[in-house]
């Protein structure tokens, strides 16, 4: 007869072994589902293919898009280009008289700004992969608006020039941040639009910042202080109080408690992240850094964005005065960066829609950028000046092909490590740019600025050929991987790069 010991121990056994038995049942069910899934993905050379939304993952997108992440991206977007162009602002009032400016200084204060948006981006790069991405945007914010703040106190070119310096430094990580966090909660369909949300947002900004800018013009020795000291405390005071919302409340794991997930939403996440191919490592793998480098598509996207952003540092910080010089006063040539805005906003929306209707992201960048070009050619040879207007307005489509060229990164780029070290390059390449665009300007040439603006020519015609360049290898790539498939199934936490993972499709 047994004893009680022995009894309990049997009882024991065949209480762990159910439970392994359920937990291996569970494991086979669900690697049969990813098979299942993945099997079902038909993907066609362009790298589209067709998803059927749930009711329930509706429901998951518009808590991102409306409560959690996208408001903190949009406002943060917003701010982080009106406090950039806050210098656009205050030379078409009395900074340049007030602190001495004269020559180039004004342009070296413009391009200055990158220069410590450059320096940041190798610290940025590794602090993306170590620390929280909403706490560290919290902290960022918060810095910058401080020194937007104390640029007030300016009253030389070397201390403006020092203060914008640290401007860019602290908002360098910005874009790289953004850019992680959506490839990470949506899916790489859904990413041009929210992408282009952010860039709207500098539409936005671009507009609602000529209004503001207007508005604090007339503030002139209110307080004892000119109007354009204004301009920089109020906005570097708001900014400041925003990243503390941000440092709290933005959500950045996709599998959040604050999220509220269900079963059956978990499910969906599992799916979403399978499709986004992101999963956040701390490890930095040097694998993937070196197949960065190996790859010519790299090379492409980097060139490509130093090549665009010429023309980006130059209308940021040159707008203003560029309308001045078609025959507007100087408060008036503030007013029409509203127009401005709204025309950068439509356009965004309608060269978003065409990619999220058709695809085709890199010709949607290339025919963004053809349009900047007619632009750029009807603002020199149009000889009325407030004709010219035309050209001006048109120029502006150049930034809906950066986001295309954005958006091919995020939907393109997978392995953690190496999205990271592709964004942070990008945005190195940007700030190149934007650093070496505003001296294409030179005094002597105004209002016309006839040899920057044929610079700006030759360099979106250079940036269309890279992109396509970029284009031909990834459909190479789509072929060769459709005609003959792996059959391998991939757990997307094994954190593969786009390159070793046999079964990744490229989106075109």
């Amino acid at each position: 007869m047994a004893t009680d010991s022995e009894k309990y121990y049997a009882t024991d056994v065949e209480r762990i072994t159910t439970i392994h038995h359920q937990s291996y049942t569970e494991t086979v069910e669900s690697t049969t589902k990813i098979i299942a899934e993945s099997l079902s993905e038909k993907y066609d050379e362009n790298g589209n293919k067709h998803h059927e939304t749930s009711a329930a993952e509706r429901r998951i997108v518009r808590r991102l898009d409306y409560i959690y992440v996208m408001p903190c991206l949009a406002l943060l977007s917003f701010l982080q280009f009106f406090d950039k162009s806050s210098l656009n602002y205050a030379g078409s009032l009395t900074l340049q008289k007030d602190t001495g400016l004269v020559g180039l200084d004004f342009n070296w204060l413009a391009s200055i700004f990158y220069l410590g948006y450059l320096l940041y981006q190798p610290i940025n790069a590794y602090l993306l992969q170590r620390v929280s991405i909403s706490q560290y945007v919290g902290v960022l914010v918060m810095l910058w608006g401080a020194i937007l703040a104390l640029t007030s106190l300016g009253q030389n070119f070397s201390q403006l020039a020092g203060l914008r310096f640290l401007l860019g430094f602290f908002e360098a990580g910005i874009y790289p941040c953004c850019i992680m966090l959506i490839s990470r909660m949506y899916r790489r369909v859904e990413q041009s639009g929210r992408i282009g949300t952010l860039y709207m947002c500098n539409g936005v900004a671009l507009a609602v910042g000529g209004l503001i800018g207007y508005g604090i013009g007339h503030m002139e020795n209110v307080g004892g202080k000119a109007a354009w000291q204004w301009i920089m405390i109020i906005l570097g005071s708001v900014t400041s109080f925003c990243g503390t919302i941000f440092f709290f409340c933005l959500v950045d794991n996709p599998k959040s408690s604050t999220l509220r997930l269900t079963a059956e939403e978990q499910e969906i996440v599992e799916s979403r992240t399978r499709d986004s191919t992101v999963v956040r490592s701390q490890e930095i793998k040097m694998s993937h850094i070196i197949e960065s480098l190996k790859e010519p598509r790299f090379w492409c996207y980097c060139l490509a964005s130093f090549l665009i952003n010429l023309q980006n540092g130059a209308f940021t910080a040159f707008s203003s005065i560029i309308t001045a010089g078609l025959g507007f006063s100087g408060l008036n040539s503030i007013l029409m960066n509203l127009p401005y805005g709204i025309a950068d906003c439509v356009y965004i929306a309608i060269f978003v829609y065409l990619n999220r209707r058709y695809g085709n992201t890199i010709y949607i960048g290339c025919l963004t950028l053809l349009i900047s070009i007619l632009g750029l050619i009807l603002l020199l040879v149009i000889p009325t000046p407030n004709v010219k207007l035309v050209g001006l307005f048109l120029c502006w489509t150049y930034v809906s092909g950066y986001i295309m060229l954005l958006t091919s990164l995020s939907n393109n780029v997978a392995g953690y490590t190496k999205k990271i070290f592709y964004s942070s390059c990008i945005i190195a390449f940007y700030t190149v740019g934007n650093f070496a665009g505003p001296q294409f300007l030179i005094p002597s040439q105004a209002p016309l600025y006839i040899g920057g603006m044929v610079g700006y020519i030759v360099a979106n015609c250079v940036s269309i050929v890279l992109l396509l360049i970029a284009r031909y290898f990834m459909k190479k790539s789509n072929i060769q991987r459709l005609s003959n498939p792996s059959g391998v199934i991939i757990d997307v936490n094994d954190d593969l790069t786009d390159r070793e993972n046999p079964n990744f499709i490229y989106r075109l």
